[in-house]
């Protein structure tokens, strides 16, 4: 699910008129692949030593994204993937009525810019929801790359296939659930993708507002004002503002399953 493991738009047709990225390239130069504590949740996986090095050499000197930036906008041209190293985004089209549909949330280990691969143009819009950093990766040559090594071609197959699991996962949890549940799912992916990156799984602070989870689960804003009172209720979830505490996922799991909470 893209929670999938959160900048908030007030006025709807915010994200047209977001302002664009201007990389800041940092200092010291780019972390490499190699070095870099996401390498096992990112497109290296798997891939060997002399795998790497060469993956190395197709990542640009990574940037900053200010919180509230836009890194690529919908119809901007297919250029790069970019690979969250520190922080998160929120991904999003705007209707023809200029009503926001959140279709993701990306956090650090996360792949952005896979939607461009198909039309060669990006199809949303991705908003740094913090201060943000990025991996940039050339996709023609990563590309050419993939060619000669069918591991990483692999793994590049693997992140397309990831995407379509997670948009079925949200037709699910908007076609089959109920509020409450829809809520408790996001809240323990949420979880769950931040303990495989090496942070709490029952405390953590979500980087998104309440509007922007209901856009996401397809839930009115006070659906999800309930939600969370009734999670506190049940003694399954507490949240406070931002914060988050899971009290306890087991039974959040039988509510996503659609079952009684044991005795």
């Amino acid at each position: 699910m893209t929670v999938h493991h959160l900048f908030v738009v007030d006025n709807p047709t915010a994200l047209r008129s977001m302002p664009q990225v201007r990389p800041q390239p940092l200092r010291p130069l780019k972390t490499k692949c190699s070095d870099c504590a996401l390498s096992a949740l990112c497109l290296p996986i798997g891939l060997g030593g002399h795998e790497v090095a060469q993956l190395d050499t197709l990542v640009a000197q990574r940037f900053k994204v200010k919180k509230g930036a836009a890194l690529f906008r919908t119809g901007d041209p297919l250029r790069s993937l970019y690979a969250v190293r520190i922080g998160s985004f929120k991904t999003g089209m705007v209707s023809v009525d200029g009503r926001e549909q959140v279709t993701g949330f990306h956090i650090a280990g996360d792949m952005l810019g896979l939607d461009a691969i198909s039309a060669d143009a990006h199809a949303c819009t991705a908003v740094a929801l913090e201060d943000s950093e990025v991996c940039p990766i050339h996709y023609t040559h990563l590309e050419n790359l993939a060619r000669q090594l069918p591991s990483l071609q692999h793994n590049l197959t693997r992140l397309l296939s990831r995407e379509i699991v997670q948009d079925h996962t949200l037709l699910m949890l908007i076609g089959k659930m109920n509020s409450d549940e829809r809520l408790a799912a996001f809240l323990l992916s949420l979880s769950q993708r931040l303990s495989a990156r090496g942070y709490s799984a029952r405390h953590f602070v979500l980087k998104m507002r309440r509007e922007e989870i209901g856009s996401y689960l397809g839930l009115r804003l006070e659906t999800i004002c309930r939600g969370i009172a009734h999670l506190r209720d049940q003694g399954l979830a507490h949240v406070e503002g931002r914060n988050v505490t899971i009290q306890d996922p087991e039974g959040l799991k039988h509510l996503v399953a659609g079952c009684h909470r044991p005795l």
